[in-house]
């Protein structure tokens, strides 16, 4: 099968792997424009881009799929089915009749549950208990088209965001290649709008902790923005990122420190409190909670800042 790629984060660019292991024929792979990153700022091709390079595959990096020089590429690819996994780009109609079979998406969630741009994230913050990979008929809606094939997948109570994308990442690799192979053969389910959700864009303000809210709260925020952008608070002038925390039951002011022996640094919420398993300063690298309140040199009832943290 002649099978059109569009994608650009690591997870799309396991699922591309897969498709040509899977011996398809990928005519052509749409990503992102190279962006700059890292201390130097220098252009960086995407893990799509750099998957597709590596397996001799042609690529196109548009800024926009609207250009009819664009959709004169897309169409000359005679592709049977384009599949489209986190490529961060709208795909408009016309572009979406050029392939023969259309085009399929590898999402992130069990949808209609979280449909939008951040589903990972979401599940998470949500406290799902689970979550999954939905393979769906691309439409002009957002994530609203028929699902073809569902893998429902755990979350487990350390998982993060980092951990799942990994997981969903295979799992969705694994089913674009049974898809595809079963592609006439699959019946498309038409989604119950009434029952979605919405995931949209991660604000990094998001990420601020607020230590109003519950512990419990809390601690999905940190495993929610674990790699990126990072949960933090500020203590005294600086920003604190952390990522990895548990929950306790001991008490004391939002954001008071009720517990800083050298074993552990715990923090007071609106219910409960937070241990700080891995903390890190702006320029440091993470440290143990223990270690890191030594080196800042907390003491018990010194406080976190208790609100959204670094101001807007």
């Amino acid at each position: 099968m002649r099978v059109a790629f569009a994608g650009t984060p690591p997870f799309a660019a396991t699922a591309l792997e897969a498709i040509v292991a899977a011996g398809h024929v990928v005519p052509l792979v749409l990503t992102q424009p190279d962006r700059p990153a890292g201390r130097g700022m220098r252009l960086n091709a995407s893990a799509v881009a750099q998957v597709a390079e590596r397996l001799g595959l042609p690529v196109l990096k548009p800024a926009g799929l609207r250009d009819a020089g664009v959709q004169r590429s897309i169409a000359q690819a005679q592709a049977d089915v384009m599949v489209v996994a986190a490529y961060g780009l709208l795909l408009p109609p016309a572009v979406l009749e050029l392939p023969l079979h259309g085009c399929i998406n590898i999402h992130a969630s069990l949808l209609p549950r979280w449909r939008g741009a951040a589903p990972i994230q979401r599940a998470i913050l949500a406290g799902d208990e689970q979550t999954g990979l939905s393979i769906m008929q691309m439409e002009a809606g957002l994530d609203t088209g028929p699902v073809l094939l569902v893998e429902p997948l755990a979350i487990g109570p350390r998982d993060t965001t980092g951990t799942l994308t990994q997981a969903l990442a295979q799992l969705g690799a694994r089913s674009i290649v049974a898809a595809l192979q079963a592609l006439d053969s699959l019946r498309p389910t038409p989604q119950d709008g009434s029952r979605a959700t919405h995931a949209p864009k991660v604000a990094k303000s998001e990420a601020r902790v607020d230590w109003r809210e519950p512990a419990d709260a809390i601690e999905r925020r940190v495993r929610a923005f674990n790699p990126a952008p990072g949960a933090e608070t500020r203590f005294g002038s600086e920003i604190v990122k952390i990522w990895e925390a548990t929950c306790g039951d001991m008490q004391g002011a939002p954001g008071e420190v009720v517990a800083s022996d050298g074993k552990r640094l715990v923090v007071a919420c609106g219910k409960g409190s937070l241990e700080l398993l891995r903390v890190q300063r702006p320029g440091g690298k993470p440290l143990a909670g223990p270690e890191f309140a030594r080196g800042t040199r907390i003491a018990p009832r010194a406080f976190f800042d208790a609100g959204r943290g670094p101001a807007d």
